[in-house]
């Protein structure tokens, strides 16, 4: 794939075996890297909690961190002279660094530039995060929030990367990438909102991708002759506020729909979630399962639930699920517009929640319909084709060179 091996270290806010998308697809990445002849240190917080023991992949370097949500799943390393130095030293028993490639946000991003600035080393910055919206959705105080985030967005990174003013936002994003030599986005839709909020331009589309050789096994897997009958709906993610798993489901219960659902993942929503379902008998929490048995979980259901809007910066399950041959009802318009068919678009998107919900309603029913009777529409073969990750990485790389070469 490429002239010469590198050693790339990717920063990232959490650690990636903790639950996510970002962490999904930095994983995939790594191992693709790798496959290709690279070396791929992953600098992330350290994790606590049960699972943190059987965490010991050489191709992490964990950063003194401490967990930030009650289930211990996420942690946070403070981006300063402390770690720093924790992390100059524990660099020096790796080989010399060709790059940085920056797959955070918030200290991870802070860290990763300080990194590169102090050894002189080019970065590439993906960008996963509407911090904007995603903030929005946790807390009904966002613009102070951000605020904050700005001021010590502009103390971490003084003298590191260019100063950048402004309080919302896209001015964070604009501080935090005015470091680097290339920006990637993992959506056409979210790259063209960077270029437009003047975060970077131009920036680079990069689409996350799916194991080749899972999706393979996965689609073997699956019978062909697969007849129609009682739809099976599957929804994933995170269970926080913005990814809208508490309004699909009031939506799933209020539309009657004779149909079975499982709800894959975790977070603090799940209790919530569980009472309002608590009286249906077609509704599966399965918890959070491993990469192949999500996929499988996918590849088996007749559709997949997206229901976040205006947050994903991909939206990585409609496209793993598109792989899979398994069509989506899809709320955000953003996202629907890039797989380019093969979905259920939720109406409403733009309204109020209440007009959210009514789409969602009538949406959910016409999935159903369309499933039982076996006219549900198919996914797009060039979506399928283009996310396997070896071509991902493949685009990647020749971002690497592009950037290596100045």
């Amino acid at each position: 794939m490429t002239a010469r091996a590198m050693h790339i270290v990717f920063f990232g806010d959490q650690h990636l075996d903790s639950l996510g998308g970002a962490q999904v697809s930095m994983r995939l990445q790594r191992e693709f890297l790798e496959r290709a002849g690279h070396t791929v240190t992953v600098v992330a917080p350290k994790m606590h909690g049960a699972r943190a023991s059987d965490v010991t992949d050489p191709s992490n370097l964990d950063l003194p961190s401490v967990p930030i949500t009650v289930d211990r799943e996420y942690s946070m390393s403070w981006p300063g002279r402390a770690t720093d130095r924790f992390l100059d030293r524990a660099m020096t028993h790796r080989p010399p660094v060709d790059l940085v490639h920056v797959q955070a946000d918030f200290w991870g991003a802070f860290i990763g530039h300080r990194y590169a600035a102090r050894h002189g080393i080019p970065v590439v910055h993906t960008l996963h995060n509407r911090v904007d919206v995603g903030i929005a959705a946790v807390t009904p105080l966002h613009r102070p929030v951000l605020g904050v985030l700005n001021v010590w967005r502009r103390r971490a990174l003084r003298g590191v990367t260019a100063p950048v003013g402004g309080a919302d936002g896209w001015a964070f994003l604009r501080g935090i990438a005015s470091g680097a030599s290339a920006v990637t986005a993992p959506s056409t839709h979210f790259a063209r909102r960077l270029e437009e909020h003047g975060v970077f331009s131009p920036v680079d589309v990069v689409w996350n991708g799916i194991d080749d050789d899972v999706r393979e096994a996965t689609l073997a897997a699956v019978p062909t002759d697969r007849a129609p009958g009682r739809p099976r709906f599957v929804w994933l993610g995170r269970m926080s506020p913005e990814k809208r798993l508490l309004p699909f489901l009031e939506a799933f219960v209020d539309s009657g729909v004779d149909a079975d659902l499982e709800i894959i993942g975790g977070g603090a929503q799940r209790s919530a979630a569980e009472k309002i379902v608590a009286s249906s008998a077609n509704v599966r929490f399965a918890g959070k399962l491993s990469y192949p048995d999500t996929l499988a979980r996918i590849a088996g259901a007749d559709a997949l639930v997206q229901t976040s809007i205006g947050f994903e910066t991909q939206g990585m399950t409609p496209f793993e699920a598109a792989t899979l041959g398994t069509p989506s009802v899809i709320s955000d318009p953003d996202i629907a517009a890039e797989l380019g068919g093969g979905l259920w678009a939720v109406p409403g998107a733009a309204g109020t929640e209440a007009q959210r919900k009514t789409g969602l309603v009538e949406t959910l029913r016409r999935a159903a319909s369309d499933i039982a009777a076996g006219t549900a529409p198919m996914p797009m073969r060039e979506v399928s084709e283009a996310f396997r990750q070896s071509s991902r990485t493949g685009a990647m790389i020749e971002v690497y060179e592009r950037v290596l070469a100045g």
